[in-house]
């Protein structure tokens, strides 16, 4: 490519949702959390290695018969409050730290001898569950 010589309308995403396409033989629960396996399809929240925590789905996508990226989610960004674990707790001294992804609704402190993927940053917590912080990019580079 070279330089530009004269004006460029160049395009922008506006808006906070994303929209990615959902792995083989998986369905995602609206308001779950989603996230990226190693070959950059969205998958439901579990325990597993080699995935992260891209935000909370808008909306059901069942591909449970369907093949990589037959379908797409629609997912958000964002802070969202999910479950913590209750046997591997996260507490306050936790806050700003990477929390690791249980199941598509929650959240644990370790990586559970390396079993779990990161979901994101630690917000805050409060009675009902803990406020996880989801930027893709912020979580990886953590």
């Amino acid at each position: 490519m070279t330089a530009l010589t004269q004006d460029r309308n160049t395009p922008r995403a506006e808006g906070d949702i994303r929209r990615g396409s959902v792995a083989a033989a998986t369905a995602i629960f609206a308001g779950a959390i989603v996230m990226r396996n190693a070959a950059g399809f969205l998958i439901e929240g579990q325990t597993a290695t080699g995935l992260v925590g891209v935000g909370r789905a808008e909306a059901r996508a069942d591909n449970s018969a369907g093949a990589n990226g037959d379908i797409t989610v629609d997912y958000r960004p964002g802070v969202y409050r999910f479950v913590n674990s209750g046997a591997d707790a996260i507490d306050a001294a936790d806050v700003g730290s990477l929390c690791y992804v249980v199941d598509d609704q929650t959240v644990a402190a370790t990586d559970g001898g390396s079993t779990r993927s990161p979901a994101g940053i630690v917000d805050h917590l409060d009675a009902q569950g803990v406020w996880v912080r989801f930027d893709e990019a912020l979580t990886n580079a953590s």
